[in-house]
């Protein structure tokens, strides 16, 4: 079945760009040795969006790549781009996105746009600080063994409804040598977090088709909903709210093309601003610093190093819980959810961890194994190894702030409940380590099919308090580097 999912995917996509691209010269190049087909002009990548996510299940759904090389100076890298995309994921997920690059229309200024909306029918939640939240993976694998009939699906416990729509344009302009650069833009975001009526999740549609004893009941609350009756996250964030910012940077970048370096740096510094007067719910400042390294140890992109530091902290003591899941990114990518996942950390579960400070690490040897021409078009397989890790370095308040006034006489209880929970995690997070390796069909530098499992080293941990804490592991099919 795999087989002939791949296969169908593979097929599909070169039919279809093979017939939407316009004519091509044939260059030789002194550095690589080789000939490679210099694209040109306005290159069409109609294709469906079939793909696989173990967070969001299978993907279904169209997208559109549209690549202007100009006269072909500067392949591989486009002078514009559009992508659109609309998909549908198999547990509840939808994506849309309009997204636009242009490198000419304002001299000497790059600008991008993008507008994004994502509508999670049960996103990933396992709570603040990384190891300190107890994820109860014994409870989750009894709900979901069909032949006991005792013990109701528990995965609901680390669900909640999440809509966000993302708008953001940003320009980049040139400092120094077109290596060193400013950058600057405006992110507006809309969150709607949690189902009508105040509740974490539709649990109609959660429970629909479900046998009777694995039905969740909805009297059992959620990880979200005790954050709130702990005072963990206030009502005044709980739903969600507006984030209007402005973010400020500096970018380096040396790289020798943009979708799938072999050599050079990209490093990117931000500062993001989110007053009350520009029309932010719950006001917040925030930061960011990213260093990626790609080291060609055999020439011709055959053989590469690469590696991304990653770090994301805030200002001051406070920051709404729903915009810390993301990594900050400007430019012609849009910002990336989910501490946990193909693009961030592979083989974590999804949005694992979060905390007012995170650190993370991507390291990876990518091997391109086989280069040819087809059709018209470039292609290449490679392989790659990888290890993923994040930590939370700087704690959120897990703090028990419900008065004897809120819940009268059920304090006792209420606290006697969030005392065995906190008991229950460790006192500090430590690293959450992944490893795991891929397949990746490249074509024309530009569009990437990746194929990639990844695993927690925590999955075989003899310490019961980690072990298992980030799940089995996760396969992915997806397009583009990591980074």
């Amino acid at each position: 079945m795999k087989l002939k999912f791949l296969s169908i995917l593979f097929f599909s996509f070169l039919f279809v760009t093979a017939n939407a691209q316009k004519d091509s010269v044939v260059a030789d190049s002194a550095k690589t040795a080789k000939k490679e087909i210099v694209k040109t002009g306005y290159n069409f990548g109609p294709l469906p969006a079939v793909a696989f996510d173990a967070d969001k299940g299978f993907q279904l759904g169209a997208l559109l790549n549209i690549f202007d090389f100009g006269d072909g100076s500067t392949y591989p890298n486009p002078r514009q781009k559009w992508y659109f995309e609309a998909s549908f994921f198999t547990k509840g997920s939808q994506l849309f996105v309009v997204s636009y690059d242009n490198k000419f229309l304002i001299p000497g200024v790059r600008w991008s746009s993008t507008v994004t909306l994502t509508n999670d029918k049960a996103m990933d939640f396992y709570g603040f600080n990384g190891y300190m939240s107890h994820y109860d993976y014994e409870r989750v694998a009894l709900g979901k063994d069909k032949s006991n009939k005792e013990n109701y699906i528990y995965s609901p416990k680390y669900r909640i409804n999440r809509l966000a729509l993302i708008f953001k344009t940003d320009f980049t302009g040139n400092i120094w040598k077109n290596k060193l650069f400013w950058e600057a833009g405006y992110h507006l975001t809309y969150f709607k977090q949690g189902y009508k009526n105040r509740q974490a999740l539709n649990f109609e549609k959660i429970n629909k088709n479900k046998a009777e004893e694995k039905v969740y009941p909805e009297t059992e609350p959620t990880i979200f909903d005790m954050y709130r009756q702990w005072g963990i996250i206030s009502e005044d964030e709980a739903w969600g709210g507006l984030n209007s910012t402005l973010r400020f940077g500096l970018l380096f970048d040396t790289r020798d093309k943009e979708a799938a370096p072999s050599k050079g740096v990209w490093a990117e510094a931000h500062v993001t601003v989110a007053p009350k007067w520009l029309g932010t719910t719950h006001p917040h400042y925030r930061y960011s610093a990213t260093f990626r390294h790609y080291v060609p140890i055999v020439k011709n992109d055959v053989l590469t190093f690469a590696y991304r530091l990653n770090y994301e902290g805030t200002f001051g003591n406070s920051a709404p819980y729903y915009v810390l899941p993301y990594i900050t990114v400007m430019g012609s990518n849009y910002d990336r959810d989910g501490m946990g996942g193909y693009r961030t950390v592979r083989g974590l579960m999804r949005n694992r961890v979060q905390g007012l400070d995170m650190a993370t690490y991507n390291v990876e040897l990518r091997w391109r194994f086989i280069n040819f021409t087809l059709w018209k078009q470039n292609i290449a397989f490679g392989l790659n190894v990888f290890s993923d890790g994040t930590m939370v370095t700087r704690n959120y308040d897990m703090s028990f702030k419900a008065t004897k006034e809120q819940l009268g006489e059920n304090y006792d209880k209420v606290k006697s409940e969030y005392d065995s929970y906190m008991a229950a995690g460790l006192s500090a997070d430590r690293p959450h380590i992944t490893v795991g390796g891929g397949l990746r069909f490249i074509m024309n530098q530009n569009f990437i099919v990746a194929f990639e499992y990844g695993m927690p080293v925590s999955k075989f941990s003899k310490d019961p308090l980690i072990q298992k804490q980030d799940g089995n592991g996760a396969f992915y099919i997806n397009t583009g580097f990591l980074f």
